[in-house]
């Protein structure tokens, strides 16, 4: 009997991920365009989709066995995936469960990190809990939020945020930890300051939250929708491009750099808000870098400020190696 042929590497890491995970929970060369809020990207060679905390669990485990780097994203915001996409394994941070506990001095909500901030925070405002009302134009996760310590409005997650529960990459033990261990800070934390494949993987927040009447956290909300609707674009963003320095704004110092509507490619400084670069629809992610770089290097240039991204560049960033045309070396030539 003639022996079979070697499974391919391929074959081998699709039959353990759909074995771990199941039907249509599995899927390759996922363009990254669809999953990010830039609406660019590379395809990612495999993606997971894990939609609550143990399945979320679960699909690290089953990353780590294929032995092939992985990350894990949210909604897609606030990273830049590269044209040639990414290598390995990307868990999709679906997890949106969340439960609501009610006590006599307000709320402590429950939630799973794949839970998006602008529904959470519209649910929560008809509930009458109060304090994440800033989260309704954010198009991002609690797990991002967390990570990011994001906030709006002069109000952050590390106001509200009591503690996580999380793992580790290197095993599947939840463990909690309070908010105070997270090194909170103005978009920021301990988490961030780690490379990815070594950052903790948060599955669910405890959030302190208050009681107010239902109309006036509606009302509240409805404020904010409209102001970032005001000020802000709706075409296809990562969010805000940098951090605002010390005392001052991003948005006000590429204005006046007049970067305002400045363009690379298909993608632009915004008209409506300097600190947000737009896709015009067909924009590529090194057009979206270029954008960065230049708004770095032009106040840095203008007023000797540096300017923190608060996009992350996630994926193949390697430039391609040039091809050797085969002009430098002698060997095998003839001179005749």
């Amino acid at each position: 009997m003639k022996p079979s042929a070697p499974l391919k590497k391929d074959t081998v890491v699709r039959l353990l991920l759909a074995g771990e995970m199941g039907p249509g929970k599995v899927l390759q060369d996922e363009p990254m365009a669809k999953h990010t809020s830039f609406r660019v990207g590379g395809t990612a060679d495999w993606m997971l989709r894990a939609e609550d905390a143990d399945s979320l669990i679960k699909a690290v485990y089953v990353a780590r066995r294929t032995n092939l780097p992985y990350r894990i994203i949210g909604a897609g915001s606030n990273i830049l995936v590269s044209d040639k996409g990414i290598r390995g394994v990307v868990v999709w941070n679906k997890a949106d469960h969340y439960e609501l506990i009610e006590h006599a001095r307000g709320f402590v909500l429950l939630a799973e990190t794949g839970v998006m901030l602008p529904k959470l925070a519209g649910e929560l405002a008809k509930k009458g809990a109060a304090g994440m009302e800033w989260g309704v134009g954010i198009p991002g996760t609690i797990g991002g939020a967390v990570v990011q310590n994001a906030g709006a409005w002069g109000q952050e997650m590390k106001d509200r945020l009591l503690s996580m529960e999380y793992i580790m990459p290197a095993n599947d033990i939840v463990k909690t930890a309070p908010a105070s261990m997270l090194g909170l800070r103005y978009r920021g934390s301990n988490i961030l300051d780690v490379q990815p494949e070594q950052r903790p993987i948060i599955v669910r927040a405890w959030i302190r939250l208050d009681r107010e009447e239902p109309e006036v956290v509606v009302a509240r909300t409805a404020e904010y929708v409209a102001e970032r609707t005001a000020s802000q674009p709706r075409s296809p963003s990562g969010g805000s491009t940098f951090r605002n320095p010390p005392d001052d704004y991003a948005g006000r110092l590429l204005e006046e750099a007049g970067l305002k509507g400045h363009r690379i490619g298909n993608a632009h400084f915004s008209e409506k808000h300097a600190n947000f670069i737009v896709n015009d629809g067909n924009a590529s992610a090194w057009d979206i870098q270029e954008l960065m770089d230049l708004g770095q290097a032009t106040v840095l240039e203008k007023f000797g400020i540096h300017l923190e991204p608060e996009i992350e560049l996630v994926g193949d960033w390697e430039p391609d190696q040039p091809e050797d045309e085969g002009n430098d070396s002698d060997e095998g030539s003839s001179n005749a």
